[in-house]
């Protein structure tokens, strides 16, 4: 998210990309976002209000992280990495895939991550 996006921006992106996504908030288990964005008041305060962690990775995780759909120019020069929703949904999900590309709603960028570990658990 931009640098001090209101409470309504993060709930209106996230609940516009569950939607587009055939997805519910009750099937989240956790948000993630990079170390730049730890801080953000909007973003602790949904998470803290929804019941969810936020999982914080460093840059250097995220930038090893190289499948990005979206590339961020801006993002690249203000952060050092090519994006951040997209690693860090797929970091956040290491047996998952995405579900939906990096989607942006005023100020809000999403990506969503659907964990396939049940998946191959039930095919062994």
């Amino acid at each position: 998210c931009r640098r001090g996006v209101s409470l309504t921006q993060i709930k209106t992106a996230v609940n516009k990309s569950l939607k587009a996504a055939k997805r519910s908030l009750n099937e989240v288990r956790e948000v993630a976002t990079i170390d730049a964005k730890a801080n953000e008041i909007s973003l602790r305060q949904w998470c803290a209000s929804n019941e969810l962690p936020l999982r914080i990775f460093s840059r250097k995780l995220v930038s090893s992280r190289p499948w990005i759909i979206q590339p961020s120019p801006w993002v690249k020069q203000t952060l050092g990495v090519d994006g951040v929703c997209e690693p860090c949904a797929l970091l956040a999900s290491p047996h998952g895939e995405l579900i939906s590309n990096k989607t942006a709603h005023n100020g809000v960028t999403v990506a969503i991550a659907a964990d396939l570990e049940k998946t191959f658990q039930s095919h062994l």
